[in-house]
């Protein structure tokens, strides 16, 4: 894969997506406008090729996903590949297993809401750690309507950000939000206009990267864990973490710049 610094490049081996690398952030456009980025196994398959080259890849310290066009981030699942599904694959789990991976990805990760994110759309965008929508976008798990459920981390994720009987309302009637309703309700952080978005993603993602990489690390761990144990518990995390970040170098250089009133320099140690 090609990379320049403060320039996106595209590596050309990806059919259904576009991932680009700039200013130490890594795009991922689902690249599929005639399908309204509709995903199929091949863009499962080259999301997860692709967060593995940015795994172990240093340039890149953030990943932001969106959609490529101005009407859809991802509307869902491809219908069409719907009726192969079989016992098999659903407890194969390949998109669950994704979305898994995306939520504990070592780096931030942003969805940027270009439009309609419906079904396993919404579910990658509740997936990563920060999502923000364009004016125009609407979202929603409307699987029962094809008679199966959300099942890519929807019926979870789902009532741990908007909370249990929103979650079931919404699943249950497969109720569309539009954007200021989704901010209301928690599960975007911010709507901005659509020509604003792109830009308000990264300025979101670089103000991430001004603070201590392993501070920004491990909050991410103990948020996450802490949401799935008792209070005691998540308090202990974050206990352990703390006394971890105080041994390293990232605490020593943050302490020291802040005294001297200048801009730390973190390496991530």
């Amino acid at each position: 894969m090609t990379e320049q610094t403060g320039q996106q490049t595209q590596p050309e081996e990806f059919e259904t997506i576009l991932a680009q690398v700039g200013d130490g952030v890594g795009t991922i456009t689902i690249n599929r406008p005639d399908k309204r980025n509709a995903l199929s196994k091949t863009v499962l398959a080259e999301i997860s090729r692709i967060l593995d080259v940015w795994e172990e890849n240093e340039a890149v310290r953030a990943v932001i996903f969106t959609g490529a066009g101005e009407k859809a981030f991802v509307a869902g699942a491809d219908i069409s590949q719907l009726a192969n599904y079989d016992l098999t694959y659903g407890l194969a789990a390949h998109m669950q297993r994704l979305y898994d991976r995306i939520q504990d990805y070592p780096k931030p990760t942003l969805a940027a809401l270009n439009g309609v994110a419906m079904g396993g759309g919404l579910e990658l965008a509740m997936s990563c750690d920060i999502r923000i929508a364009a004016e125009n976008a609407k979202m929603g798990l409307p699987e029962t309507t094809l008679g199966v459920l959300p099942g890519a981390g929807g019926t979870q994720r789902l009532s741990r950000l908007v909370g249990t009987g929103r979650a079931v309302e919404m699943i249950l009637t497969s109720r569309i939000l539009i954007a200021e309703q989704a901010e209301r309700y928690g599960l975007v952080t911010a709507v901005v206009p659509g020509a604003e978005l792109m830009a308000t993603a990264a300025e979101t993602i670089a103000a991430i990267l001004t603070k201590g990489p392993l501070a920004i690390r491990l909050a991410k761990l103990v948020i996450a864990q802490g949401a799935e144990t008792d209070q005691k518990t998540g308090l202990l995390l974050e206990r352990l973490a703390q006394t971890l970040l105080y041994t390293t170098e990232d605490k020593a250089e943050g302490a020291d710049a802040f005294l001297g009133k200048r801009t730390p320099e973190f390496r991530g140690r």
